[in-house]
């Protein structure tokens, strides 16, 4: 059995609604899932709700903005992955607030540029166009964008307008590494590294700086295998966290339409993210999350019996 530990819901960017993301997970033949929207977790509280299918283990999961160690003036963005939390954890759902506001607050900002460059939008049209309960950011306005004509495709508004150092870009509140370590943490958690090949990192800077800084902030686990991670770099990640003694995790980054050549469970083609780093989760769940204090030459190898976990 396979896994994918990586997709969103229409709950924030996705463009499916939890309900059928556990059944195509279940098409795929998954045996265990995770929905990780970004800075919500509405997504995992209604696919709780309508019932996961006894042939799928299920994580909570969610996917946070953050600010990366200050050490580290990174480009782009910066993102953790949190697994089988509380997801009722008043601490957690507190900060999260925070996030989705500043997240509804940058929109407007983005749609003011986009006017003054001659392209008409507004946030109306961007909640008739979606749904306005969901955690609406740049993606959708780049598909409303590209229904109105103003790009080509969402990559090409990315591109021109609302990617980072873009004339529409707007920047926005996230929380400290740290901070948002400790959350997901103290509310039961493991905190993960999401996609490390994706980081801008400067001249000088590698991933593995990065981690040691993480591992002494208590981070739990690295995302490994990664639709964009290149063979050797999914070796060099793993290797990284048998040294540090890290949980090895991997997805697919499914968003549904908005990114069509993604598939569930698979990626692009070429995943297969083993069974045995949904167990190794587990096991670390049902110890406690203890923060990795040095390096190790363990394998993390073993796999302990399983249960589905809500």
């Amino acid at each position: 059995m396979k896994i994918d530990l990586h997709i969103h819901s229409d709950a924030s960017d996705g463009t499916y609604a939890p309900r059928r993301l556990l059944e195509m997970a279940c098409d795929a033949r998954l045996g265990a899932a995770a929905i990780t929207d970004h800075d919500t977790v509405d997504g995992v509280r209604a696919a709780l709700a309508h019932g996961i299918p006894a042939s799928l283990r299920f994580l909570t999961g969610i996917e946070i903005s953050a600010a990366p160690p200050e050490a580290f003036p990174l480009g782009g963005s910066f993102h953790l992955l949190g697994y089988g939390f509380r997801p009722d954890d008043p601490e957690l759902n507190r900060t999260l607030t925070v996030l989705q506001e500043a997240r509804r607050n940058r929109n407007p900002r983005i749609i003011a540029q986009l006017n003054r460059m001659g392209i008409d939008l507004t946030a109306a049209e961007l909640a008739d166009r979606f749904d306005a309960d969901a955690q609406l950011g740049r993606p959708h306005i780049a598909q409303l964008m590209v229904d109105r004509g103003a790009a080509a495709s969402i990559d090409d508004a990315f591109d021109r307008y609302l990617g980072k150092g873009r004339p529409a870009f707007v920047d926005k509140y996230r929380i400290p590494c740290a901070d948002a370590i400790r959350m997901i943490q103290d509310a039961g958690g493991v905190a993960v590294l999401a996609h490390p090949g994706l980081l801008s990192l400067p001249k000088g800077i590698g991933v593995p700086d990065i981690v040691e800084t993480l591992v002494g902030q208590g981070l739990h686990g690295i995302e490994t295998e990664y639709p964009e991670h290149a063979p050797a770099q999914r070796k060099a990640y793993r290797d990284l966290a048998r040294r540090y003694d890290l949980l090895m995790t991997g997805g697919s980054d499914f968003h549904g339409d908005v990114k069509p050549e993604i598939r569930i469970g698979t990626g692009g083609g070429d995943l297969a993210i083993p069974f045995r780093y949904y167990e190794k989760i587990v096991q670390r769940l049902d110890r406690g999350p203890a923060k990795p204090a040095s390096p190790s030459p363990g394998d993390g190898a073993g796999a302990p019996a399983i249960a589905p976990r809500p």
